[in-house]
């Protein structure tokens, strides 16, 4: 029986990557070079090259952003597994791309499946962004309320913006027409934001934009299927435990055009008492953003090998029950 920890895995979405990403797991672990080696064979080129030795601009490219998240984050996933003994978190949770990686640590997808939809969704998603030209920004400083508030009045007047990501309290990303994105920046501003950032990317992702790359992908995942998880996956539309398969295609059939609700889900977990999260793959963005969210927490890391000692430490204080049984959620 897998001992269970009272905490969160959590994993990274799109942004997290960078020139080196994983190289010291696979040099120390047989375990993750054979992940890497494996993902490579499936897409047919050598994606952990490019991880490990570049070039930067083509790692940034979202065909290949996504699938060297997702393999990373599984290969980190599967040492956890093999070098500390059968366990399981309470919730597991994804915030965008990472709700697919989520859902293979749950079981609810294999390995090769997950990567093969991993790379259908960048595909799909730098497509629907050429077809639908649009642009991102993050809105800092102003509470979700007035964002709603600014991105509606802009939609209606100019055009489409929305809510792409409500992340933490003051950080707010917004997704939309390259005009409704200008105009609702400098509305922002106006409103009192403490500072809007247009982000460097090509497709309005988590808007109505991208309804091309939701359509189509929505036919993969029905081709491929989905199998009720044994860990919950809090899903980033539903912001709550998705415990059964048709509850996880829902959460992913809405998710490319839908809001990801960050800050309401990890705020779901700690008010069922969860005070520890694990962010599992490449840096630390998830970490820090639940530190803004609540500061009384614990937050831990593990993306490369000297990581490992520090997360095996963490985990024993946590004080873990041997369970065969699903959480009650």
């Amino acid at each position: 029986m897998a001992r269970q920890f009272p905490l969160a895995v959590v994993l990274p979405g799109q942004g997290s990557q960078f020139v080196g990403m994983g190289y010291s797991l696979a040099q120390a672990f047989p375990e993750a070079r054979r992940i890497f080696e494996e993902a490579d064979r499936i897409l047919g080129y050598a994606l952990s090259r490019l991880m490990w030795e570049g070039p930067e601009a083509q790692l940034n490219q979202t065909e290949h952003t996504q699938p060297a998240i997702f393999v990373h984050a599984v290969a980190a996933w599967t040492v956890l597994q093999e070098r500390l003994g059968a366990w399981r978190p309470h919730w597991v949770a994804g915030h965008s791309l990472g709700e697919l990686t989520a859902l293979v640590l749950a079981g609810a997808l294999d390995f090769a499946n997950g990567l093969r939809l991993v790379q259908e969704r960048a595909r799909l998603m730098a497509q629907a962004g050429r077809q639908n030209p649009g642009r991102m920004a993050a809105i800092l400083g102003l509470p979700i309320e007035k964002v709603e508030a600014v991105v509606q009045r802009v939609s209606e007047r100019v055009g489409l913006v929305q809510v792409a990501n409500d992340n933490c309290p003051g950080q707010v990303v917004i997704s939309g027409t390259p005009p409704g994105v200008t105009h609702a920046v400098e509305e922002a501003r106006q409103q009192g934001a403490r500072r809007s950032v247009l982000l460097k990317v090509s497709v309005a992702a988590h808007s109505l934009l991208m309804a091309p790359a939701q359509d189509a992908f929505n036919r993969v995942l029905s081709r491929i299927g989905l199998r009720d998880p044994h860990i919950p996956v809090v899903g980033n539309v539903a912001a709550r435990p998705l415990v059964r398969a048709e509850g996880l295609f829902a959460d992913l059939s809405a998710q490319l055009t839908g809001r990801v609700r960050w800050r309401e889900s990890v705020e779901y977990m700690i008010d069922r008492g969860t005070r520890a999260f694990l962010e599992v793959g490449p840096g630390n963005v998830l970490v820090n953003l639940i530190k803004r969210i609540r500061r009384d927490t614990q937050r831990f890391v593990f993306g490369e090998a000297d990581d490992l000692e520090r997360v095996a430490s963490a985990l024993e204080s946590l004080s873990p029950s041997v369970s065969s049984e699903q959480v009650s959620v």
